[in-house]
C-alpha cells in the first residue's frame, strides 16, 4: 500500500477513533473512557499492530498537532465570556500559575538528581505541566529535545485527567475557581478538557491558567536554563 495512503488512514482512524471514545464517554462516565486517553490507547495499538513507523503515522497527522497553535488562541472566548469573574481573580490566579511552574521546574531538577536521569531528558522535562506551543518553545532554550518534551506534555497531561479529578476529590475545594485553576495550571489542555465537564467557569479559569503557565515558562526559560547549566 502506498506511504501517502497508509498515512492518510492513520489521520482518519485518529480523527475518527477520538470521536468514537467521545460519544462513549458521554454516555458511560469512566475515567478510562476519557476520549484523550482510550483513543490514545487504541491509536497506539493499531500502530504497534501494523508495525507503522512513526514517520508514516506523522505524515498527515502533523496537522492535527498544528492545529494546537489556533486551539490555544481559541481559548480566549471563554475567557472572555467569563471576564468579570477572571477579572476579579486574576492576581490569585497568576500568582498560582507561577507556583506551580516554580514547582514543577524544582521537583523535576530534583528528581532528575535523585534519579540520575540523562541531561537530556531532564532538561525535555522541564516544560512538560504547559501545552505543546508553549512547551517546545520553552524547551528550545533550556536543551531539552522537541520530541521528547511533546511526549512528555502528553504523558502529563493524560496523567492529569486521570488522576485530576480523583485528587481534587480528596481536597477540600469549594469554589470553581480553585477547581479549575489546579486542572489548567499541571494538566494544560488535557486538564482543561476535565474542567470544562465540571463547569463553564471552571473551563475558563482552566484556560487561563493554562495561558499564564505557558506564558510564564517561555519568559522563565532563558533563566532556567542558566541554572541548569
Amino acid at each position: 500500500m502506498p506511504r501517502h495512503l497508509i498515512a492518510f488512514i492513520f489521520l482518519v482512524a485518529t480523527v475518527a477513533s477520538f470521536y468514537l471514545a467521545q460519544s462513549i464517554h458521554r454516555r458511560y462516565k469512566k475515567i478510562w473512557l476519557v476520549p484523550a486517553v482510550s483513543s490514545s490507547l487504541f491509536i497506539i495499538a493499531l500502530v504497534e499492530v501494523t508495525a507503522t513507523p512513526y514517520e508514516v503515522y506523522f505524515q498527515d497527522t502533523q496537522w492535527l498537532v498544528w492545529l494546537l497553535g489556533p486551539a490555544t488562541v481559541a481559548f480566549a472566548l471563554p475567557i472572555y465570556q467569563q471576564r468579570k469573574l477572571i477579572i476579579k481573580y486574576w492576581l490569585a490566579l497568576l500568582m498560582g500559575s507561577l507556583a506551580g511552574i516554580i514547582a514543577s521546574v524544582c521537583v523535576t531538577l530534583v528528581l532528575g538528581k535523585l534519579l540520575s536521569l540523562d541531561p537530556l531528558i531532564a532538561h525535555s522535562l522541564l516544560a512538560r505541566s504547559v501545552s505543546t506551543p508553549f512547551a517546545l518553545e520553552a524547551t528550545t532554550h533550556m536543551g531539552g529535545s522537541a520530541q521528547l518534551t511533546s511526549l512528555f506534555v502528553v504523558i502529563t497531561g493524560l496523567l492529569g485527567i486521570i488522576f485530576g479529578e480523583v485528587t481534587l476529590a480528596f481536597l477540600p475545594f469549594r469554589s470553581k475557581i480553585a477547581k479549575g485553576a489546579p486542572l489548567g495550571t499541571a494538566a494544560h489542555g488535557f486538564g482543561l478538557s476535565v474542567a470544562k465537564t465540571m463547569g463553564a467557569e471552571e473551563g475558563a479559569v482552566a484556560s487561563l491558567t493554562m495561558i499564564f503557565s505557558g506564558v510564564i515558562m517561555v519568559l522563565l526559560a532563558p533563566v532556567i536554563s542558566v541554572m541548569v547549566g
